[in-house]
């Protein structure tokens, strides 16, 4: 919000409001600006006193975000010990103590927690027959014999590499240049 003064040019040309005569008109017209004054004085001294503020919260290592976590804590604070929150508490604890004396909780609460049981044993079951199955699959002859290879042909890229060799065809197909250490992908 900003304060527009008022151009005492202007107003004196502007016709005096009804039952005050021009001597009250100017003497309102002065105490307005002075009112007016007062108040830019004000801005200043408030956004000064404001700088000040900062300065010392800043040598004192308190932000602007702890300032908020304070208000915050505090507005907490304040919130459970009125009143509304206090009756609302008190009738929730007693809707919660109805809900779970009554009967038809008690037989939901009682059916979910078999029913979390037996999921508990089917993912049981269901994880040990897929272990058995990558068990016997890892022991099979086709398993073996894929695993025998991806490792020969490991041997071959790193055991080339290692020795300094150039084991495998170059890409270019020109022997005499070894392959980049960082080929993008």
């Amino acid at each position: 919000m900003t304060d527009v003064p008022v151009d005492t040019a202007v107003a004196a040309q502007a016709p005096a409001v009804e039952g005050l005569t021009e001597t009250e008109a100017e003497e309102l017209r002065a105490e307005l600006a002075k009112v007016e004054e007062e108040i830019v004085t004000l801005r200043q001294v408030l956004a000064a006193k404001e700088r000040h503020c900062g300065e010392l919260k800043r040598k004192l290592g308190l932000s602007t975000l702890e300032g908020l976590k304070q208000n915050l804590s505090r507005s907490w604070h304040d919130m459970q010990v009125s009143n509304a929150y206090m009756k609302t508490s008190e009738k929730l604890g007693e809707w919660n103590e109805k809900v779970t004396q009554s009967d038809l909780y008690k037989k939901t609460q009682e059916t979910l927690s078999q029913a979390g049981q037996k999921t508990s044993a089917a993912l049981s079951t269901m994880g040990s027959a897929i272990s058995r199955k990558l068990g016997d699959m890892r022991n099979s002859a086709t398993f073996k014999s894929f695993e025998d290879r991806v490792g020969t042909i490991k041997s071959k890229v790193v055991g080339g590499r290692e020795n300094g060799g150039d084991n495998l065809p170059s890409p270019t197909g020109s022997g005499d240049r070894p392959l980049p250490d960082h080929i993008p992908f």
